[in-house]
């Protein structure tokens, strides 16, 4: 942490001062032959074993936690959030809530893990609001830090706090990559309380000048794990050097592996510990399904499950893969649309938003929308071939049988994937129900809701991204440029007229396709 002389920050709104802080090629890696081209055997060999084995053990706090509470007025927190809660028809907290604000709104550390969708973000997020109200950030300096792996996270975690935020009179900010680093400076520079961010970003802002961590007095790490996967150990221990010393950290994770280990012994200190939902297995609400396929009918069985009725996610390797996938669905009627790296962080927005009023209704999506996407009523998760690892499996399950709703999670295997399925699944310490199934079947419409596709081709608007207004002074000339002719700004699946004489797909020139 930061050496500075700095004070340790100030219990305002806690319980007790006194105790804070003690066949068809959709694209894929290389490896065993699959639906979507060669891809790896599942399950990488560093990450074999059962959880219990692969993570390390819950540290022992030294001080005894206080007890979990029923209900959420039980709580010492500020009456403005309490009558949010209210409003939102929130009574009884949810285990992990229950179990950990008591010990966070009195200053504690805390070691969180719990599975994605049960109730992590309102865990920590009541502690950092009710523990930040009062104060006002000076400008450049916030007093909270909740860093998240993801742009979809960071904007979830955002959207979620937002309404108490604001009932608490507390400006927050987003700070993630993919969007105007300019905008997201001005927030910074008139002052938030409370920063949602990405770690790349949060970096970039430091050494641009545009922030410092020194003011702040509580840290929350949420989806650890992931940040350790996807490489930001590095940058997630510098960032942490910077804040105040005597602060208050929250490390949530859904698993809990020896990288995550590293942040625990370095930066909490004595936290209380709890353990809540530490699989998907152990959901009640959420049923697993893995279906034998053959790699002839797999296509086929694909298009029948995404023009189910209702909304479900698909799980795929690659960005061309899905992008390949979705015009092939479009041209069987199903309004699908791709989500995944190469899209703007603004496209993304917008397709989910598609998704979520249904102007699209089988949403396939990379390994990016694994984490951090709430969509409500979502009950069908499919994995269009084995995760690589188990906690890709927890991840990817995890955008259903959210907040005590139920849902279902299918994985399509191909024949040489069964014996590494079974492998992962033990892994995962889940027993799915096995079925052979085939495009039109009564077992695969029962389980998944399947039906046959219409076979009309459909259009789905491409999300278009606004740009900002040039001003007189800059648009050198482009106000008397007449707009692009013939520019078609819909995703088709047969039309050619954005392609160029190679035939190939090219982008249409207006709309930002890259991140």
């Amino acid at each position: 942490m930061n050496r500075s002389s700095r004070s340790p920050y100030r219990n305002t709104n806690s319980r007790s001062s006194g105790s804070a802080r003690s066949g068809n090629s959709y694209g894929s890696r290389s490896g065993g032959s699959s639906f979507y081209g060669d891809r790896p055997a599942v399950g990488r060999n560093s990450r074999q074993g059962s959880p219990l084995q692969g993570e390390f053990a819950m540290p022992v706090s030294t001080t005894p936690a206080l007890p979990a509470v029923e209900a959420f007025d039980e709580l010492d927190m500020p009456e403005a959030l309490l009558s949010v809660l209210t409003r939102q028809g929130v009574t009884a907290p949810f285990p992990i809530q229950a179990a950990t604000l008591p010990n966070s709104l009195a200053g504690r550390d805390v070691l969180g893990r719990g599975r994605t969708g049960s109730g992590k973000t309102i865990a920590f997020g009541l502690a950092v609001l009710a523990r930040t109200a009062g104060r006002r950030a000076e400008p450049r300096r916030p007093l909270a830090l909740v860093l998240v792996p993801t742009r979809e996270l960071a904007q979830q975690v955002t959207d979620a706090l937002t309404p108490f935020a604001h009932a608490l009179r507390l400006r927050m900010a987003a700070v993630v990559g993919g969007m105007s680093i300019g905008r997201q400076a001005h927030a910074l520079n008139q002052g938030a309380e409370v920063v949602v961010a990405t770690p790349g970003r949060l970096k970039d802002l430091i050494q641009r000048g545009d922030c410092q961590l020194d003011e702040v007095g509580i840290t929350v790490l949420d989806e650890a794990d992931q940040m350790a996967d996807m490489g930001f150990l590095p940058q997630v221990t510098e960032l942490l050097d910077q804040v105040a010393e005597g602060g208050q950290t929250m490390l949530f994770s859904a698993t809990l592996d020896r990288n995550v280990d590293r942040l625990v012994r370095r930066f909490l200190k004595d936290p209380v510990t709890h353990s809540v939902d530490p699989s998907a297995g152990a959901v009640s609400t959420m049923e697993h399904h893995v279906l034998h396929v053959q790699n002839s009918d797999k296509a086929a069985t694909i298009a029948h499950i995404a023009s189910r009725e209702g909304g479900v996610i698909m799980f795929t390797d690659t960005k061309h893969g899905a992008d390949r996938l979705v015009e092939d669905l479009l041209a069987n009627g199903v309004k699908a649309a791709a989500l995944h790296g190469g899209k703007s962080q603004p496209q993304r927005t917008r397709t989910l938003e598609q998704f979520r009023t249904g102007q699209v209704t089988a949403l396939i999506a990379t390994n990016v929308a694994a984490r951090g996407i709430h969509v409500d009523g979502l009950d069908l998760v499919v994995n269009l071939d084995p995760p690589s690892d188990h906690k890709d499996y927890l991840h990817r399950g995890g955008r259903t049988a959210r907040a005590g709703e139920s849902g279902t999670v299918v994985t399509l295997v191909l024949p040489n994937q069964r014996r590494a399925m079974a492998r992962m699944m033990a892994t995962a310490a889940i027993t799915p129900v096995t079925t052979r199934v085939s495009a039109g079947d009564d077992d695969l419409a029962r389980i998944t809701g399947a039906r046959v596709p219409t076979g009309i081709p459909t259009v789905i608007a491409v999300p278009v991204v606004e740009r900002p207004r040039r001003s007189a002074s800059t648009s050198r000339g482009r106000r008397g440029r007449p707009p692009h002719a013939g520019v078609d700004t819909r995703a088709t699946a047969t039309g050619r007229d954005s392609k160029g004489s190679s035939g190939r797909r090219r982008a249409p020139r207006r709309v930002a396709l890259a991140a």
